[in-house]
């Protein structure tokens, strides 16, 4: 018997994408490696791919955040 047992953790309530299965779940049902949110709706957690492809977008973008250019032209 195992001592710790592991577990998804969230409850019902939270929704989230899972990028395996490609669905909606309420509450986590795939392990957390394999899944985004938590979301406040299920309709949230269905455009979560949507999201994270705007806030990948916009990090990319930000001036901030530039790799390419030297320090002293920031």
């Amino acid at each position: 018997m195992a001592l710790f047992k592991r577990g998804t953790t969230g409850k019902p309530g939270e929704w989230y994408y899972c990028i395996r299965h490609q669905k909606v779940e309420e509450g986590p049902e795939c392990r957390a490696a394999d899944r985004l949110g938590p979301y406040a709706s299920p309709e949230e957690a269905a455009h979560a791919m949507e999201t994270a492809r705007e806030r990948d977008e916009e990090w990319q973008n930000d001036p901030r955040w530039r790799d390419d250019e030297p320090p002293a032209t920031r």
